[in-house]
């Protein structure tokens, strides 16, 4: 007869051998899952293209455009990150876009991520203020709305068990920090009367720069997806390069960022497979990065179109040489974090009004300051009489051990190498014009030089907005870090 000691050990040993069987069911049932699709948002001709001074019309398409979307789901959770070939898309946009998303495919608001490439070559989606609410769509808005939300649909659709690996390349050669320190007695007027201490863009070659003003980051952050035999799924990469440019006239391109999607799929093998593979790029925080080596002369001169296609063949092949080396999981966990940050919208003061209605009072042909203090001369105008704060998306990603944070403007490089410093996770990049479209975000430092990046009406937010910013972000992938 069992002695009524041994019973409770035998219970004991059962119960512990039931949950180790239990736990081995649960993770062999596990199943993660990866779907990629397009959908193409080339706007039609004759529409005005922005990124630039002036806004032509548009009078040819290089290359087509589109929504680029990858979707992920661990079995608990869906993640969908969507990139637009647009110089940027609006919040209302984004959100509406989302609330059908939402209802159609059952992937809820904090769980997706919509941002901008920032193409300088394609037609406005981000509405006539950086800092009023956009409440009516033009057509193009309208069918841009429609296409995001179907893109990700049939990323939905194409679902499959699938693998992920991630990893991280350097391109030093194609980012330079744009904004500079000038000799002293170097003209630096500023459209508001007065004297910057830095200069974006100087003028390559220019003998009177002294330094740069900033750092740059040549990390080309990214994530793959295969199936569970390896065939390629999608790529989403992640580079701090504000854009390239085709300089080719009035021309609608997606410029490197579609460039970049192509050749990724040449070098990984991926053509004409089926689903299609989707190569995505991203823009990092490169409010302040060009591709312009400011302190060389050019030692060339670029057809159009030549210098992007160089630019994302080096992106490209970096990426592939570090993808060889990527470790891929059969399962990760999936979370997201959203959140609103209300700042404060930057006003004129009353000497920058009463400068601005001087500058205005003016003939157009009068001596000026400054080349576009007309230009700055309305937006201080326009911004006293904009509301007294901005409620703006600010969101994180985690991806296995990967963080992917999301901010609505135009990010300064300083701002992503600390939150890739800072992060809890293994690894961090940051998406720029990511859920909306407000502008420049340089750093408090920043601001005190002075330059484009920092002028009232180019940057429209308070000037501690980057701090803020960047301690709501860490916090949320700290939650995330359990």
């Amino acid at each position: 007869m069992m002695s009524k000691i041994c019973r409770p050990m035998i219970w004991v040993v059962t119960a512990i051998v039931v949950v180790a069987a239990t736990l081995v069911r649960a993770e062999a049932v596990r199943v993660f899952r990866a779907g990629a699709a397009t959908s193409n948002i080339t706007p039609p001709l004759d529409e005005r293209l922005v990124g630039g001074w002036d806004s032509p019309l548009a009078t040819h398409i290089h290359d087509e455009l589109y929504a680029r979307c990858l979707v992920l789901d661990d079995g608990e959770t869906k993640l969908a990150i969507v990139l637009v070939d647009s110089l940027g898309v609006s919040r209302e946009v984004c959100e509406t876009a989302g609330r059908m998303i939402e209802d159609k495919a059952g992937i809820p608001a904090r769980n997706l991520m919509i941002a901008a490439t920032h193409t300088h070559s394609s037609i406005p989606a981000r509405g006539s203020s950086r800092v009023n609410a956009h409440e009516t769509f033009s057509d193009y808005e309208g069918f841009l709305v429609r296409r995001i939300a179907d893109g990700v649909r049939r990323a939905v659709n194409n679902l499959e068990p699938a693998r992920i690996g991630w990893g991280r390349a350097e391109e030093p050669t194609q980012v330079f920090n744009r904004r500079y320190f000038m000799k002293p007695s170097t003209p630096t007027p500023s459209p508001f009367g007065g004297i910057d201490q830095v200069v974006m863009n100087p003028g390559q070659g220019n003998p009177n720069i002294l330094k740069a003003a900033g750092p740059t980051d040549p990390e080309v952050a990214f994530l793959s997806v295969q199936s569970k035999e390896g065939r390629p799924i999608a790529l989403l990469a992640n580079y701090s390069l504000h854009y390239v440019g085709p300089a080719a006239g009035n021309v609608i391109s997606a410029d490197y960022f579609g460039v970049f999607a192509d050749r990724i799929q040449e070098l990984l093998g991926a053509d004409r497979l089926a689903p299609p593979f989707v190569g995505i790029l991203s823009n990092g925080t490169s409010g302040d990065i060009n591709n312009i080596n400011w302190l060389q002369k050019p030692s060339e001169r670029w057809p159009p179109y030549a210098k992007m296609k160089h630019v994302a063949d080096a992106v490209a092949r970096a990426v592939y040489e570090s993808h060889r080396q990527v470790v891929f999981h059969d399962w990760v966990k999936l979370d997201a974090r959203r959140q609103e940050l209300s700042l404060a919208v930057r006003k004129p003061t009353q000497e920058q009004l009463a400068y601005a209605r001087e500058v205005l009072s003016k003939p157009d042909d009068a001596p000026r300051h400054h080349p576009r203090e007309r230009v700055y001369a309305n937006r201080v105008q326009r911004l006293a009489d904009a509301p007294d704060r901005r409620e703006v998306v600010l969101q994180v990603f985690r991806i296995g051990d990967v963080g992917i944070c999301a901010i609505p403007f135009e990010v300064f490089v300083e701002i992503g190498l600390q939150l890739k410093r800072d992060s809890p996770l293994g690894q961090t990049f940051t998406i720029s014009h990511a859920n909306g479209g407000h502008g420049y975000l340089p750093t408090k430092e920043q601001h005190e030089m002075g330059g484009y990046e920092t002028w009232l009406g180019t940057n429209t937010v308070e000037i501690q907005a980057a701090s803020r910013i960047t301690n709501a972000l860490l916090s949320m992938l700290r939650e995330l870090d359990v």
